[in-house]
């Protein structure tokens, strides 16, 4: 049993092998991430240490960074810490993302602006890949739920982004707060606690082992918690009571233990302690400072006996976080006053560390300690370390006296925490704000925070309580912002689905005067009422230049105007069935996103132009936006991002044939919602399974799930007042394969009543006339048919028009017209097999034999080969053959020049080629 060793760590054979594959997975080009969870003293920083052993002896780099409570609110301190060893390689990034990440640390305080976040991480990615190609590295991250919200952000995103590289990210967490970046996608290790005979084993360990009562009462008491054994049997060894059972939680109890040795250690001791535990952990000399002339480090000798802190290079450190909180707490509230006092009086070169001390030692309110952590926050923004700007501005507002003030650094920290990425943070500050003041302005940017918050979120109607009366109020005295607001509202106007949310936007629009700009209104018609609202939408829309912004200073690229009306237009265009124009403003929004990117924005415009992008049968390239949309979302906290992106994902697993793997996404992207409140993600969930029953040709399942989509009484009505009547044929075709046309005619008699109200577009009228075709009487179908086909504009909707063609060819054959029908079902079958919707495919064949023709050869080997690509190895490939390198690929597409390589490494075999110069043949299309 060396301590050096792993075979002192008892009762942990599998949580050691996991660690070592994850090592040895490095070497063999299987990186990873793994996050270890479970109670205080349950072994996590052990294995930690166990696994950064094992990886050195495998010739593995180790960095290592800890979390800190009392550096939670410094800027990126954790990611200092990681980063710190291998920031020489700096020089080597390129240089937007080396300006960004030297910022963030000081080092590089002349960058301006503030450095994205987005950069920062990719930054810190490309780094760390350059330092892997000198060795595999391991990041080692402990006591990660008391890391700052910045370096969390990073975390997460490098971990997400590992493939290829020969790095692996092992963290550790309490169980009861693992940081949101890290949930259930990520390798999770639960440390339980030991068992019985584990237990037994590492208490016969220990230097004074209890026996007989006090051994069974220490065994109960610890309850196969690794630390609760070894503290609990050193304290029965000084005191055999205090074995003895209690009320106190295991963690209570075991500070009490750790508390009981301080009244035996000198005052002077005593005095560095506390001053260390308020300090968290800090460098020798500053808590000597700290405590004045009356210590000397002669004093620590007998906390170091104790075992209470370990001290080497200039460091004092805990033993255990339990220790420290058991010193800190066992000081009378005077005493931890007074040290934070002491701690900001010394670190006068640290002006950040000394507000936070300065802050701790308030009783109450204090305007000086808040303007130092107002500074801080300022300090914090210009390094681009938003999280912990909001966090500095939260606290400042704890300490300010004035009400207004109060209100005004909230609504401030509201605005960093978006920034920063945390909607439900944003949305929590921002309702403070409402019980400090009444000053309109900042009641209506506090609403505006919130609202925006939460319209991300799927609390679509909390977004429109705060929205709404803001746009009310404001008509009159701005109604520029009016506008804005009314418009922002209507994104979760349209999620909800509810129709008294809509029409008190519209209501509350006609009162704005018309203004300059005019895409907000826009956006507020086609997507509150595309039906009724569709001609003014569409003269509105085909009457502005979108991609060649006006002239002026609002003009320039990337400026927001210009981005804010190419999303604006691109979501009305996809609301009205201008797909085609949908497209093309949504990818000139994603390109703007791009060279400026912020998280929630690219996720938001990815998706939508996912959905564009789906409609116009370019499915592969629906995945890639798909991907880069889930990723984007998932770490900017955009809950109806991060589950409509897997929704859309599991529908195209569906039309392939890919039914099991589409029912598993859609239960995982909807676990845990609420899709009453969600009614656009609950109509396109159902669409979802119920193309999944269709391709496995169980018509009586997919008309339940496409039925669910309107309501039942008094007469069928949409569940979604826009997303529903997409899906009236597909209802239609499974209604007349089960027997149940009579409830499918009433549906769809319902919809053209109410249809009637406004003006279709190409796409929804051939919707509709195939949904008649299917449920017409025979002599009344084939018009039905022909006017679906009739329109060329249903050029743009490939999937929809095969549909149609493949419907009306079986009528035409079973009519013994199989002329007619067969170069309805080749057109049907071309398209099928180009978007790989393998059921459909195996259907038009069958029809196209039926028909008398023998079909052509399955598709060829190079169009199997490139379905086989995934969509980011498709996005690489076309980015690649256009000509661009791995690192400018990965600064566009977020990943790092090494993952790049390593998936050209994996593309080019299965195109069969072997250098970037054969790409462009190689693919259909190779612009970006």
């Amino acid at each position: 049993m060396t301590p050096g060793g792993d075979d002192w760590i008892i009762g942990r054979d599998h949580e050691l092998a996991l660690l070592t594959r994850l090592v040895e997975g490095l070497t063999a080009g299987e990186p990873g991430t793994l996050v270890l969870s479970g109670g205080p003293g349950a072994g996590k920083s052990v294995l930690l240490d166990a696994a950064a052993r094992i990886a050195r002896r495998a010739g593995t780099r180790v960095l290592r960074c800890r979390g800190s409570e009392g550096e939670s609110g410094l800027p990126f301190a954790g990611l200092h810490q990681l980063l710190r060893p291998v920031l020489d390689l700096a020089d080597g990034l390129p240089p937007r993302q080396r300006a960004a990440l030297l910022a963030v640390f000081g080092l590089d305080d002349g960058a301006e602006p503030a450095p994205d976040p987005l950069l920062t991480s990719l930054g810190a990615l490309t780094l760390l890949s350059d330092a892997a190609g000198r060795g595999p590295l391991l990041l080692v991250v402990d006591d990660a739920h008391w890391l700052d919200l910045g370096t969390l952000d990073v975390l997460a995103f490098v971990a997400r982004r590992l493939e290829g590289e020969p790095v692996a990210l092992l963290l550790a967490a309490r169980d009861t707060a693992v940081p949101a970046q890290f949930g259930r996608e990520m390798g999770q290790l639960t440390i339980e606690p030991l068992e019985p005979a584990a237990a037994g084993q590492l208490l016969d360990r220990q230097p004074e082992p209890p026996v007989g009562r006090a051994r069974s009462r220490v065994l109960e008491e610890a309850a196969g918690v690794p630390l609760a054994l070894v503290e609990l049997a050193r304290a029965v060894g000084r005191d055999p009571a205090a074995a003895q059972g209690g009320a106190l939680p295991l963690t209570d109890r075991l500070e009490a233990i750790f508390a009981a040795d301080l009244p035996e250690l000198p005052a002077a001791t005593r005095k560095l302690l506390l001053l260390a535990a308020a300090a968290e952990s800090a460098e020798l000399p500053v808590i000597l400072s700290a405590a004045g002339g009356t210590t000397s480090p002669d004093d620590w000798l007998p906390a170091e006996r104790a075992g209470l802190v370990r001290i080497g290079d200039e460091q004092i450190r805990f033993r255990h976080p339990l220790i420290r909180s058991a010193v800190y707490q066992a000081a009378t509230y005077a005493e931890r006053h007074a040290a934070h006092r002491a701690l900001a009086d010394v670190l006068v070169g640290d002006p950040d560390r000394r507000a936070w001390h300065h802050a701790a030692a308030v009783s109450g309110v204090d305007e000086d300690a808040a303007q130092e952590l107002e500074h801080s926050a300022e300090r914090a923004q210009r390094r681009g370390g938003y999280a912990a700007a909001a966090t500095a501005l939260q606290r400042a507002a704890r300490l300010t006296p004035e009400p207004e003030t109060r209100a005004q650094r909230l609504v401030r920290a509201a605005t960093m925490a978006m920034y920063a990425g945390h909607p439900r943070w944003v949305g929590e500050i921002a309702t403070e704000v409402a019980t400090l003041t009444d000053d309109p302005a900042v009641l209506a940017v506090a609403s505006l925070r919130a609202g925006w918050a939460l319209a991300v979120t799927t609390q679509f109607a909390g977004s429109l309580g705060f929205l709404l009366p803001v746009a009310e109020s404001v008509v009159e005295a701005d109604p520029v912002l009016a506008l804005d607001a009314l418009s922002t509202a209507t994104t979760p106007a349209y999620n909800s689905g509810a129709p008294e949310h809509r029409e008190r936007i519209l209501r509350t629009a006609e009162r704005v005067p018309p203004q300059e700009d005019e895409a907000a209104r826009l956006w507020i018609l086609a997507g509150c009422d595309p039906l009724r609202h569709r001609a003014r939408a569409l003269e509105m829309l085909r009457g502005t230049v979108w991609i060649e912004p006006r002239s002026g200073p609002d003009s320039a690229p990337g400026s927001d105007r210009v981005l804010s009306r190419l999303v604006v237009g691109g979501a009305a265009a996809w609301v009205l069935d201008e797909t085609a124009e949908a497209v093309r403003l949504l990818e000139g929004a994603l390109d703007h996103l791009r060279r400026s990117p912020t998280a929630g924005a690219n996720a938001t415009v990815a998706q939508a132009l996912a959905l564009a992008l789906y409609e116009s049968g370019a499915w592969t390239a629906c995945r890639a936006a798909l991907d880069e949309a889930y990723r984007t979302a998932a770490e900017a906290g955009l809950e109806n991002v991060a589950a409509g992106s897997p929704v859309l994902g599991a529908t195209l697993l569906a039309l392939r044939g890919e039914t099991e793997a589409a029912r598993a996404a859609v239960q995982r992207a909807v676990h845990g919602l609420d899709l009453s409140g969600c009614r656009s993600l609950q109509v396109r969930t159902h669409y979802a399974l119920g193309a999944a029953a269709l391709a496995e040709g169980d018509h009586a399942a997919a008309y339940d799930r496409f039925r669910a989509v309107y309501t039942q009484d008094p007469e069928p009505a949409p569940l979604h007042y826009h997303a529903s009547d997409y899906y009236l044929a597909d209802l239609a075709a499974a209604a007349v394969r089960t027997g149940r046309a009579d409830d499918a005619r009433q549906v769809l008699d319902a919809a053209c009543r109410r249809l009637a109200q406004g003006e279709l577009s190409a796409r929804l009228d051939a919707l509709v006339h195939r949904a008649r075709a299917l449920l017409a009487e025979p002599d009344d179908a084939e018009r039905h048919f022909t006017a679906a086909l009739a329109d060329p504009e249903g050029d743009q909707w490939p999937f929809e028009r095969a549909q149609v063609r493949l419907d009306y060819a079986e009528w035409l054959r079973r009519r013994r017209r199989a002329v007619e029908a067969r170069p309805l079902l080749t057109a049907a079958l071309d398209c099928f097999e180009q978007l790989g919707a393998g059921p459909w495919t195996e259907r038009a064949r069958a029809e196209l034999r039926a028909a008398g023709v023998t079909p052509g050869a399955p598709p060829s080997a190079s169009a199997q080969a490139l379905a086989e690509l995934t969509p980011q190895q498709l996005q690489i490939a076309r980015l690649a053959g256009a000509g661009l390198t791995n690192r400018e690929i990965g600064e566009r597409i977020f990943l790092s020049p090494r993952t790049v390589g390593f998936h050209l490494y994996r593309i080019f075999p299965k195109l069969g080629i072997t250098s970037r110069a054969q790409l462009r043949d190689a693919l259909p299309d190779s612009s970006p």
